[in-house]
């Protein structure tokens, strides 16, 4: 593995760690800090997993295109399609005043990160 892609899992891996302590707490979780991370790991594997196969990447935090670059090399990616678009918003939506993140949403999105986290990490080379 080279030392590019491990840095992006070690990234991916922070924000995993983030957002599964942050679920676990009893007094005042943050749910916005859950979702942010939560989308924040999937798109480090994803970005993890391109780096890998040598495509190529604009710096962006959509995971829609990112997936969709790494499709035709991985089609069995699709299955985790609805879990891309489901975190794709949380990249920003609940960082500022106007929205915030519920418990039923930060669950969703722990989900979410945890099946494209299982999907990637294999491909990776690493236990899932």
């Amino acid at each position: 593995m080279n030392e590019i892609v491990a840095e992006w899992i070690e990234k991916a891996e922070q924000d995993y760690r983030t957002a599964e302590r942050e679920m676990r707490v009893h007094k005042a979780p943050s749910y916005d800090v859950i979702c942010f991370h939560a989308q924040q790991c999937a798109e480090k594997y994803l970005k993890a997993l391109l780096v890998q196969q040598q495509i190529p990447f604009r710096l962006i935090h959509d995971l829609e295109v990112l997936l969709g670059l790494a499709v035709p090399l991985s089609p069995d990616l699709n299955a985790i399609r609805d879990k891309c678009l489901l975190l794709n918003d949380y990249a920003v939506e609940f960082r500022y005043p106007g929205q915030s993140a519920t418990k039923e949403e930060a669950r969703a999105a722990i989900e979410a990160m945890r099946a494209v986290r299982a999907l990637i990490r294999p491909k990776l080379g690493l236990l899932s």
